[in-house]
């Protein structure tokens, strides 16, 4: 057989015996759920529902009623209750930590962030305190952000939407459109790169964000992935560093909702602005982001999972080092915004949708021939 033509049967065959998505449904009736965080053990998990609901799910029982203790929320349009996480030392602490929309005296809300005891029993959140809030509150129900994530060091990283007020991601007095680093009880560590200076917030790490919706660890690296919503176009991932600003409104790869460029853009490159590390022209409504580092799906390894909500499809981005290299998207053909996406200590990928009657999802791949 000539050369060609037997890597071309080569290519062929390989072709033939692919792995595909295989989706299990563990739960369904949710509303609107926003973000879910593994307990350790065999416990199950925990699952925020925007209108404010804390919940316990389990494999053999499913769904527990709403856990006590949650703070009251601002539960308007993108607003409510949105990101559950474990402290790094749960186990002893059995710390858990919300991010919410938070309603002010103007009638406009802001994102706050604090921590409760779950219960040995699983169903009260005790003591909750909070221990951060958005200032000044700005938002009448858009662009709350609200992704949390401890780092190696143990500080805890919160990435705020700009409230949809553009020119407030540039502003280092306020805290929109910026990702902020604290201690895990709050603190403001010392070595933040505005701390000391006049006019400019002590919490901020970076700024010039739009809307984040994702933010995770890389865990090859340790760095810091942060992705975000663009307007019309213009969906980006940034690696959000110390003082760093990411451009949002002055540098921006999309448009405004009506055609028109944004106000304040002067190009989708500006000196003194961070490129993202990857954009979208077209806008997927990105959600959830998830590395994969696990053992069960060898074909999976060096993947970043992000879900979309827009364009209903969870994404696959292949990674070289800093770099995508290559993208796929599954789970098109259900038809389902994903919200949330995890993985878990199985190695299986988890999802939440975003609906009336959101759904559990386990993904993992089959042999399809």
């Amino acid at each position: 057989m000539p050369r060609l033509t037997m890597m071309a049967g080569l290519l062929l065959f390989s072709g033939l015996l692919h792995a595909a998505p295989a989706v299990t449904q563990l739960q369904d009736k949710l509303e609107h759920p926003w973000s879910l965080a593994f307990l350790p053990g065999d416990q199950g998990m925990l699952i925020t529902e925007r209108p404010g609901r804390l919940r316990l799910w389990q494999q053999d029982k499913g769904l527990s009623a709403p856990i006590t203790g949650v703070p009251q929320v601002y539960a308007e349009g993108q607003g409510g209750l949105l990101e559950v996480l474990l402290a790094p030392d749960f186990v002893d602490s059995r710390r858990v930590y919300l991010s919410f929309a938070e309603a002010g005296d103007n009638g406009k809300a802001g994102t706050a962030v604090g921590y409760g005891r779950l219960s040995a029993d699983n169903r009260q959140l005790e003591g909750f305190k909070v221990i951060f809030r958005q200032q000044p509150k700005l938002s009448v129900s858009n662009h709350f952000g609200g992704k949390l994530v401890f780092d190696r060091q143990g500080y805890l990283f919160i990435a705020l939407g700009e409230n949809n007020q553009r020119p407030t991601a540039q502003d280092l007095d306020k805290l929109q459109g910026k990702m902020v680093r604290l201690t895990a009880d709050g603190a403001v560590p010392p070595d933040n790169p505005f701390v000391g200076q006049a006019g400019k917030r002590p919490e901020i790490w970076s700024y010039g964000h739009r809307n984040p919706q994702g933010l995770a660890l890389n865990p090859w690296s340790g760095a810091l992935w942060e992705h975000e919503h663009g307007p019309r176009g213009g969906d980006e991932i940034n690696l959000p560093r110390a003082g760093k600003n990411y451009g949002w409104p002055l540098a921006t790869y999309g448009i405004n909702y009506s055609g028109l460029a944004i106000p304040e853009a002067q190009g989708q490159k500006m000196a003194g602005t961070e490129q993202p590390l990857h954009y979208w022209k077209v806008s997927p409504g990105i959600s959830g982001m998830a590395f994969y580092n696990g053992n069960r799906f060898p074909e999976w390894q060096g993947s970043l999972f992000i879900g979309a909500l827009a364009q209903e499809a969870l994404i696959r981005l292949t990674l070289q080092g800093d770099k995508v290299i290559a993208e796929q998207r599954l789970l098109e053909d259900r038809g389902e915004r994903i919200r949330e996406v995890r993985t878990g200590p199985d190695g299986y990928i988890y999802l939440l949708t975003d609906a009336d009657n959101g759904k559990l999802l386990r993904v993992g791949l089959t042999e399809k021939s």
